[in-house]
């Protein structure tokens, strides 16, 4: 049986990855620390087909130490046990290097039984994971391994590889093969820096092309259904699901309008509606706040509705909450006032209510001044009389300030002029 065509035409050398230039490039850390032969212990971070694996290939292949491979979602701790093994035998002589893919996988026990071997050199780990190692992977292997995150590549990067695997289609079945205007660019783009799943893609655009006496020819029609929806990259327990939605509010908050629809497209496209949701909801009162206190109901009344609806018609009432979220006023005061709050209370700012709010009509004999004497607002002009509410240790505290804005101007306003009267 046949390897997949990314496996066939995978790199043998560095000059052959595409992309990484912030690693690979010339002067670049990573190269200088391959060049120079003294291998340290590392993790690999960033998404699939970015080359991770195939760059800790070309390291392992270039030294002397023993290589072994395994991979987090099947290697046992009787598999580690077994490399471990070989350090006294004659193959572990000069070193093992242990090429651990998807090293997320392993629980923490399994990680720390490396721990010893990687930190007096016996080992060397090279490790590769598409989940951020500072959350995934046990911190004492983290503190004995230099981090590399691998971005994906430029589309123009991705179309070197996309080219390479056509021509060497062409030269394995001895046909000329023939792609319609814009296959290549479209493929390029499309499998969104992911170069593994844009080389499988060429191999079966060349599998479903229209066969002639000695060519093939890889129509547009037939890249696109092919390639769809290949350059969503998301996980709903990763990194890019929390990329999303920061990313999202974040442009709300900064009030564009245009980010923020892009963002909320990405996470309906990937059918994530009840995410989407719930940060709204959030956004309405974090960001936008009082300044415009109706947002809160409305965009509770969009998520209802798009939770009726489902997919695809929630996307109209989404868009529409996102975009009265993004171009309202906004303003934050609510959130800070309660941070604020929160914060005296962990640090033991409490105190006692004061006698005239607690919910008791009677005092005990120990009681120096008896009686509630709680004043009735509403008995007073204005509906306002003033007296203390908060602890006596905190009576003159300001949680809430007024924001800059139209609404909440007008109730400082409003409030202003009616306790400066008293």
């Amino acid at each position: 049986m046949n390897s997949p065509l990314a496996d066939r035409i995978r790199p043998k050398s560095l000059n052959e990855v595409v992309g990484q230039p912030h690693l690979l490039g010339d002067g670049k850390p990573l190269r200088k620390i391959i060049d120079s032969g003294q291998i340290p212990n590392m993790i690999f971070y960033g998404p699939s087909g970015t080359g991770k694996t195939t760059v800790a290939r070309i390291i392992a292949e270039n030294t002397n130490m023993c290589l072994h491979k395994l991979n987090g979602t099947s290697a046992s701790t009787a598999d580690i046990k077994n490399i471990v093994a070989e350090l006294g035998m004659f193959s572990g002589a000069d070193g093992i290097l242990l090429y651990l893919d998807e090293i997320q996988y392993l629980n923490k026990k399994q990680q720390q039984s490396l721990l010893e071997y990687i930190e007096n050199g016996q080992i060397t780990l090279i490790a590769s994971t598409t989940e951020n190692p500072y959350f995934s992977v046990f911190n004492a292997v983290i503190s004995r391994s230099t981090v590399f995150e691998f971005k994906p590549p430029e589309p123009a990067e991705t179309r070197k590889a996309v080219e390479r695997a056509y021509d060497i289609l062409a030269n394995e079945k001895h046909m000329k093969i023939i792609l319609e205007n814009g296959v290549a660019d479209h493929i390029s783009v499309v499998c969104g820096g992911d170069v593994r799943k844009a080389v499988n893609t060429v191999e079966l655009s060349v599998l479903a092309g229209e066969i002639s006496a000695d060519s093939i020819t890889v129509t547009m029609e037939a890249a696109e259904s092919l390639a769809q929806r290949s350059n969503m990259r998301y996980d709903r327990d990763g990194d890019q699901h929390y990329d999303y939605l920061s990313a999202l509010q974040k442009s709300i908050r900064g009030s564009d309008e245009n980010a923020a629809i892009h963002y909320a497209a990405r996470l309906i496209e990937a059918g994530d509606i009840i995410s989407l949701s719930r940060r709204l909801l959030v956004i309405a009162s974090e960001d936008v706040g009082l300044a415009y206190p109706s947002a809160v109901s409305i965009v509770k009344s969009c998520v209802d509705s798009a939770m009726q609806l489902g997919l695809p018609e929630a996307r109209i009432p989404l868009a529409q909450a996102v975009i009265l979220l993004a171009t309202a006023p906004k303003s934050n005061s609510a959130y800070m006032a309660i941070n604020s709050a929160l914060q005296d209370i962990k640090n033991g700012l409490a105190g006692d209510i004061p006698r005239n709010l607690q919910n008791k009509h009677f005092d005990g004999e120990d009681a120096t001044v008896k009686g509630q004497y709680y004043l009735y607002p509403h008995d007073y002009p204005n509906h306002y009389i003033q007296q203390q509410y908060l602890p006596d240790n905190i009576k003159n505290k300001i949680y809430y300030k007024y924001g800059d804005n139209k609404q909440e101007q007008a109730a400082k306003l409003y409030w202003d002029k009616i306790k400066k009267s008293k």
